[in-house]
């Protein structure tokens, strides 16, 4: 028996035990069986697996001497998180005690955490982590605005370690459940069939478009995209496929992925499910899920809408044509043959909206339902390696994610023990009341970039809802806009640079230049830099107010958006004419864009506003030197 056999089985048990564990406390399974665990209790055990999973997932160095080091960390992290999951109960009713016993295992559990956080997540978020620690522990030494209060060691090891307000808190219990639910639905369906399905469905409906396989990624991932959660994952599942149609067509590789990462990341900013992030933000902000998911709709629409025109002027610069009615499948055949697939999304929609069932059991129901029409259509085999490797898949997704959730506890815990989070709201504030709420917003959302890179989708919006939103309400903002214009800018961090994770991965699938995609990536999403200061100055683009209110703000967005977009147009970029068209075009943007703010005071100069820039804008299109053709 070799220790790489060991390491193996340990491996596989440690993953099958991490999902098994969620499915049963989403079905309830331990109350049905009068089993009383407390949720922080399960939050621990699923931490502790978690990184004993992780510390092989990922091993420190290759040898012998390296498993056995990677398989001693994990039964470590087994034996610190599991001994407050075991003791979280009685420790409740004995606050005041805190020997030796408690705080000991609490700060080995810690130094685990962040071990497996640097092999998973990286240095960026490990560093922050640290950081947040050490001012835990320093923090009342400085003056100012970072001065914290001062907190004993053992208070605040305990404070992470086994505190609602710490590491199993409510961050971690969302993601135990909530984000777990979905993220395994969208493996199922993944690993079933139902992703290659969807795309299918679009190679059908848009292939044969000029740049069809460009817009068969977007509507692809923004369906695929809204449900898995992970921008990343899902450039790795749509992308793998889109992105080589693409290049067939002519579209240059960097083009392509800049398209499969934008459409990708916008996945998450989409209805209905927004990444499992919907729900987070109705349970953080106590407002019935439907107001988010039509509060998010507008911004959706005018995003993608957008992106697609972009597509299609470069599709037309460049004389590209799409593919072949021979090569792309044919939509009534598929839905013959595999419409089963459609089964799971209706299920969703079903459960959620009509049933009212809890979104993580929607999720989970609908994702069997995913391999139960695999299995029918035989496009799933179950074998012990198609089990191990789904098992793998899923947890290489979970884990960071519950990794993260973990150091988020931590970060939001220092926040709140030590009354950081407090003094970073004032101190926004009061930049706001001193500079004016635009500069206020565009620091917040540098910050959001900043503190959102290499996080998936729901650590994003937990870390930045604690972190910065209250700032941006306090300057007045509405609740929900100023939740959504955080979310927003942290998934930026996704294609900006320099870490810019789901632009350098399509990248790596397209064999392009990293930096000239994740450029390219930004000028495809420049809606999405835009449109949350738009929501947060005219929050009727969230659907709040009268309906002429609401249809003229998504109006002036779409036709300033619409401009921005055929400013864009790399031909634009080519001569000195070029130049003057996109300066025209940008000029006419930001006029009609500007009019978004008088809509409660003057709604007909609004529509004139539209209508002369609309004129304009025509006879712009209309102009010989407009519609220049590449040479």
């Amino acid at each position: 028996m070799s220790l790489e056999w060991v390491s193996l089985k340990l491996k596989n048990f440690y993953l099958a035990s991490l999902v098994l564990l969620g499915v049963m406390w989403i079905l309830d399974i331990p109350i049905r069986l009068n089993i009383g665990i407390v949720t922080a209790s399960y939050i621990s055990l699923m931490l502790a697996i978690s990184i004993a999973a992780g510390f092989l997932l990922k091993p420190s160095y290759k040898g012998s001497s390296a498993v056995v080091f990677d398989i001693g960390l994990g039964l470590l992290a087994l034996l610190s998180w599991g001994w407050v999951a075991l003791n979280y109960i009685s420790w409740l009713t004995d606050l005041a005690n805190r020997g030796v016993e408690k705080w000991l295992p609490g700060v080995l559990a810690i130094i685990l955490l962040i071990e497996a956080l640097r092999r998973f997540c990286g240095y960026a978020i490990t560093v922050l982590t640290i950081v947040f620690i050490a001012y835990g522990f320093l923090g009342h030494n400085f003056s100012g605005i970072f001065e914290g209060a001062a907190v004993s060691p053992s208070r605040l090891i305990l404070y992470f370690y086994a505190d609602s307000g710490g590491v199993p808190g409510l961050i971690l219990s969302i993601v135990c459940s909530v984000v777990f639910g979905f993220l395994l639905m969208g493996e199922l369906m993944k690993a079933s069939g139902g992703g290659q399905f969807l795309t299918d469905i679009s190679l059908s409906l848009m292939g044969h478009y000029r740049g069809g396989p460009a817009k068969v990624s977007i509507v692809a991932s923004s369906i695929f995209g809204s449900i898995s959660g992970s921008t990343v994952g899902n450039v790795m599942s749509t992308g793998v496929v889109t992105i080589p149609l693409m290049k067939k067509t002519g579209l240059p590789g960097y083009f392509a992925a800049a398209v499969e990462a934008i459409a990708s990341n916008g996945g998450q900013l989409a209805p209905p499910v927004m990444g499992a992030t919907a729900f987070l933000i109705a349970e953080f902000l106590d407002i019935p899920y439907l107001e988010v998911v039509g509060a998010a709709a507008l911004p959706a629409i005018i995003y993608y809408v957008i992106l697609f025109v972009q597509v299609d002027l470069m599709a037309k610069d460049n004389n590209l044509v799409g593919l072949k009615k021979t090569e792309t499948p044919i939509f009534g055949n598929l839905i013959k043959q595999k419409g089963l697939h459609l089964i799971p999304i209706v299920s969703l929609i079903f459960l959620m909206f009509v049933i009212g069932l809890q979104p993580a059991k929607s999720a989970l129901m609908s994702g069997f339902l995913a391999l139960l029409a695999g299995l029918v259509l035989r496009s799933t085999k179950l074998s012990f390696s198609m089990i191990m490797e789904f098992l793998e898949n899923v947890s290489k997704t979970l884990i960071p994610i519950i990794l993260i959730g973990g150091a988020a506890g931590i970060i939001v815990g220092v926040l709140n023990i030590t009354g950081l989070g407090f003094n970073l709201t004032l101190g926004l504030t009061e930049i706001g009341a001193k500079y004016g709420l635009l500069v206020m917003l565009i620091l917040t959302g540098i910050i959001a970039i900043i503190l959102g890179m290499g996080m998936p989708t729901a650590a994003v919006y937990i870390v930045l809802s604690v972190v910065l939103a209250p700032a941006v309400i306090e300057m007045g903002v509405p609740i929900l806009a100023a939740h959504l214009f955080i979310f927003y800018f942290g998934l930026l961090s996704m294609i900006t640079p320099p870490v810019a994770v789901a632009s350098f991965v399509a990248a790596g699938i397209a064999g392009a230049s990293l930096w000239r995609t994740s450029f390219t990536a930004i000028k495809l999403g420049v809606a999405a830099y835009f449109l949350p200061f738009l929501f947060v100055y005219n929050d009727s683009l969230l659907l709040k107010g009268t309906w002429v209110e609401i249809l003229l703000i998504f109006s002036t967005c779409l036709v300033s958006g619409l401009m921005i977009a055929s400013a864009l147009r790399e031909i634009n970029f080519r001569s000195l004419k070029g130049v003057l068209r996109m300066l025209c075009c940008t000029c006419l943007s930001m006029v009609v864009g500007s009019a978004t703010l008088w809509l409660e005071r003057d709604s007909m100069g609004v529509i004139l506003v539209l209508i002369i820039s609309g004129f304009l804008f025509a006879a712009l299109q209309k102009m010989k030197w407009f519609g220049e053709k590449r040479g």
